[in-house]
């Protein structure tokens, strides 16, 4: 009777105790999802990238409304009707961008520019005043922001040309430009592979050639957007060059190849 009753009160405290854990674990997800809630949220309102689109977007609202009330029914109810279109074709897009893309940056710069061409088209059927409106507003936006590149560094760290210098040992550095739409789209990737493949031996450095160009010409690396050398990766071992993506030869044809962790991974492998 004694060992039945010992059992039963050992399977109540084990009981109690996963319990405990579940809550435990259960308020870290909701304080982790919280967090990155009120970070992104923080981004959209401090990045004028972001916020100058979701002004954009959002004002559709008002413009919609006041729409409304000149239009003819026929016109109305064919407009509802390019509406439901455009958001169910939207929401395709996106979806096979979720599938497609590696990375938040190349999303989002992939679906804000969806939502830009399809908020033009709906706009035509309002009025074409409005989507020459919204076409001089997103070209303003596009010339005076930039959307932010991914901010944290993982175990990589930014260099000076003295710096990396010193990485020419036995290192893996990422040249890239803060102008470069290509080079802000893969900015995430480096840093997580960096977490993966840094060890003693191995080390990950950043530099960023729209701050020091001479860089750039140092290593034979182009600047132009056109011929698809940025970003360069490019490997060290003894101060010496073993290998880089994208090759460069000063006859080459622009290199069109995606940056994706899994390339970058064959060629850290």
């Amino acid at each position: 009777m004694r060992s039945v009753i010992k059992l039963r009160f050992l399977v109540e405290r084990l009981v109690k105790y996963n319990r405990g854990r579940w809550a435990s674990s259960h308020r870290e997800n909701v304080e982790t999802k919280r967090c990155s809630l009120m970070e992104w949220l923080n981004q959209m309102v401090s990045e004028p990238y972001y916020l100058c689109h979701f002004l954009a977007f959002f004002s559709y609202l008002p413009v919609r409304t006041s729409a409304s009330l000149a239009l003819s029914p026929h016109i109305s109810h064919l407009l509802v009707y390019r509406e439901i279109q455009g958001i169910l074709a939207f929401l395709v897009l996106t979806a096979i961008k979720v599938v497609k893309e590696e990375t938040w940056e190349a999303f989002i710069a992939d679906t804000l520019f969806f939502a830009k061409i399809f908020l033009i088209a709906i706009s035509l059927f309002i009025d074409y005043h409005v989507a020459l409106w919204y076409s001089l507003v997103f070209f303003v936006i596009y010339t005076l922001t930039q959307q932010p590149a991914f901010k944290e560094l993982g175990t990589s760290s930014k260099l000076t040309p003295l710096q990396l210098e010193a990485l020419l040992t036995e290192g893996n550095v990422e040249f890239r430009a803060s102008f470069s739409s290509t080079c802000i789209r893969a900015s995430r990737c480096f840093p997580e592979l960096s977490i993966t493949y840094s060890n003693k031996n191995l080390s990950f450095g950043i530099i960023d050639l729209g701050l020091f160009p001479n860089a750039a010409e140092k290593f034979g690396i182009s600047l132009a957007g056109d011929l698809g050398q940025l970003p360069t990766y490019i490997l060290f071992e003894n101060a010496t060059e073993v290998t880089r993506f994208p090759d460069f030869y000063f006859e080459a044809k622009p290199s069109n190849t995606p940056i994706t962790k899994v390339f970058r991974t064959d060629y850290l492998n």
